[in-house]
C-alpha cells in the first residue's frame, strides 16, 4: 500500500511542531540558553520544582561543601512555603528562578491572562524571599508553543533550558542516573536535575566527584553564558 504523499507531509509537520515544543533546544518558540558553545571543560548545574524542606536542605549542604554555586527554578507556591530556605539559597549565591507559581500540568494551555497571572505570582513570591526582581525564566517540563511565547513578550527573561537532561525524576536508580548524566556531558554543559526528590543529594554528589576527576569546572548558568 502506498502512503499518500499528503498524509506523509502531514506527518511531517505535526512531528516537527510536537518537536519544537517539547524540545526546548529548538528555539522555534522561544530562545533558550541550553548549551555554551565552547571547548573549555565548564558546565552549569541547575535544578528544578524546589524548594522542598528536607531534600533542598541537603542539596545546598552538598553544594556548600564542594563550594558551587548553582541555579534553582523554584515552584512559586514551594516558595512561599519555604521563604526561609529560598533566602538561605539566594544567600549563598544560588542563581533564583522562576519555574511558574503552579507547576500545573495544564500550565503550557493556559489562556494567556491565566499563565500571566501564574507567572507573575512566582515572581513576586520569589521577590519577597530574596528582594531581587527574577530575570531567569525555565517552562514547566521545558515546554514551548505559541501561548508561551506570547506571554513571555510581557517579561524580561533569559529562558534556560538544558542539553544534559538527567531524567531522575523517572528512576530512583542513582546509578543509572548517575551514569546518564556521565555519558551526556560535554564541554559547556547546563545539567537537570530536580532538588525535590530523597536521593537528589547522592546523585548530585556522584556528578560533583565525577566532573572533579574529569577536570571540570562548574560556573552559575548566568556566568557561565555571561548574561549576568
Amino acid at each position: 500500500m502506498v502512503v499518500p504523499l499528503i498524509l506523509i507531509l502531514v506527518f511531517v509537520v505535526l512531528f516537527s511542531l510536537v518537536y519544537a515544543s517539547y524540545e526546548i533546544s529548538s528555539g522555534v518558540y522561544v530562545k533558550a540558553y541550553c548549551r555554551k558553545k565552547t571547548k573549555e571543560k565548564v558546565v552549569a548545574l541547575t535544578f528544578d520544582d524546589g524548594p522542598h524542606p528536607q531534600n533542598t536542605e541537603r542539596v545546598l549542604a552538598v553544594l556548600d561543601r564542594w563550594k558551587v554555586e548553582a541555579a534553582f527554578f523554584c515552584i512559586g507556591k514551594n516558595v512561599e512555603a519555604q521563604q526561609t530556605l529560598v533566602e538561605r539559597m539566594f544567600q549563598s549565591g544560588h542563581l533564583i528562578g522562576n519555574h511558574s507559581y503552579s507547576h500545573l500540568n495544564g500550565f503550557p494551555l493556559f489562556r494567556r491572562e491565566r499563565m500571566l497571572n501564574d507567572i507573575r505570582r512566582a515572581d513576586d513570591a520569589i521577590f519577597s524571599a530574596t528582594g531581587v526582581p527574577v530575570h531567569f525564566f525555565r517552562p514547566p517540563f521545558g515546554i514551548t508553543n505559541p501561548l508561551l511565547k506570547k506571554a513571555l513578550r510581557c517579561f524580561d527573561y533569559y529562558v534556560i533550558g538544558w542539553n544534559v537532561r538527567s531524567f531522575d525524576t523517572m528512576t530512583d536508580d542513582v546509578e543509572k542516573i548517575v551514569a546518564r548524566v556521565e555519558r551526556k556531558i560535554k564541554p559547556g554543559s547546563v545539567i537537570l536535575l530536580h532538588d525535590r526528590l530523597p536521593y537528589s543529594a547522592e546523585v548530585l554528589e556522584r556528578i560533583l566527584v565525577f566532573l572533579s576527576e574529569n577536570g571540570y569546572e562548574i560556573k552559575r548558568v548566568d556566568k557561565l553564558f555571561n548574561i549576568i
